[in-house]
């Protein structure tokens, strides 16, 4: 029901829009049939055999001790994609890495090591909570307001930039492992660490010359996992929707089981405000389907993987952000939780 008035008028209209749009947009929309199977030289694009779990490390994640970056760093240039202010830098041995600042910069370094530990391709990020940067301009366009004199920036995700080649994006729909034990198992794993921002876009491919350190020469990969640890959808607020304990621990993990398979929350419907901007609400409501109708022994897969992980490697993730004592502690109980629930399938 609509109620005169101009300012009533323009929000009915677009409620009315919004509901053609998001009839639209969720035609079609099915989850993943029963897992299948691959040939295995393609299935090592996506996911590969983890060696050892109980013995890697998730406070250096896939880079491990050896590469994280030597600062100072040296300005190259300014990264203009997405919403957060990054900037390319060298640090002093010249490798090349990307500084992010902002509310993903703690969760993201979290996200990457455990989709890397459970056999999933990931960036070699690090969390740093201070650096310097030289050789900066006088202004950049983003995150002046985060650079301290002397080009220093704090709490900051640093990711190397010598790791294989960007060739492209992968869809979600539209992919080589479509229906794959794998596939499902990394929508499960999505909806694990409230990674809400699954855009084709954050999706990367990229290739190695040489091969990687698996000898392969392609990856699939999530390469933005910075909307993770927070609420289950998009926000205004992105220290709410981001890294936010409280969020994630509030937040439904589970919405329906049933005889072959399970739906999560994740991603729910944004926040009603965003429905001022049409086009994205209606994009993200049409997500939906990704954490939805997931085969029963995928998302258990999942759960099998994440229980040969110690408390200690799950801390030890947590901690490798810069997290407080206790919020690294209370985050672990609850990401335990949803191992245990994926388990208890």
């Amino acid at each position: 029901m609509c109620i005169s008035g101009k300012r009533l008028t323009v929000v009915c209209g677009l409620v009315g829009w919004m509901g053609g749009a998001l009839t639209f947009a969720q035609k079609g929309d099915v989850g993943s049939t029963s897992a299948g199977e691959i040939t295995q030289p393609a299935l090592t694009e996506l996911w590969r055999q983890p060696k050892d779990m109980p013995s890697e490390n998730l406070f250096y994640g896939r880079g491990g001790k050896d590469h994280e970056p030597h600062g100072p760093f040296t300005f190259k240039d300014e990264d203009l994609d997405g919403t957060n202010p990054k900037y390319n830098v060298r640090d002093q041995d010249g490798v090349k890495w990307k500084i992010k600042l902002g509310a993903e910069a703690r969760p993201e370094t979290v996200a990457s090591r455990f989709v890397w530990a459970i056999g999933y391709h990931s960036d070699e990020d690090y969390f740093m909570p201070e650096v310097q940067v030289n050789g900066l301009p006088a202004h950049v366009h983003r995150g002046q307001d985060l650079i301290e004199p002397g080009g220093v920036m704090r709490n900051v995700r640093v990711k190397r930039e010598e790791l294989g080649k960007k060739v492209g994006n992968w869809s979600w729909r539209d992919n080589p492992f479509a229906g794959t034990r794998e596939l499902d198992g990394l929508r499960v794993m999505m909806a694990v660490i409230n990674n809400w921002d699954l855009k084709d876009e954050n999706n990367a491919i990229r290739d190695f010359k040489n091969g990687d350190e698996d000898g392969d020469t392609r990856e699939y990969y999530v390469s933005d996992l910075g909307a993770s640890f927070g609420t289950t959808r998009r926000e205004l607020s992105h220290t709410k929707s981001k890294g936010n304990l409280t969020s994630y621990a509030k937040s439904t993990f589970i919405t329906k089981v049933g005889p072959t398979t399970v739906s999560f929350a994740l991603p729910s419907r944004p926040e009603m405000i965003i429905a001022f901007n049409p086009h994205e609400y209606a994009s993200r409501t049409g997500m939906r389907w990704i954490g939805e109708n997931i085969p029963l022994q995928s998302a258990r897969w999942i759960g099998d993987l994440l229980g040969q992980l110690s408390q200690d490697q799950v801390r030890d993730a947590f901690r490798s952000a810069g997290y407080e004592l206790l919020d690294v502690a209370e985050f672990a109980v609850e990401f335990q939780k949803r191992a245990d629930a994926l388990k208890g399938l």
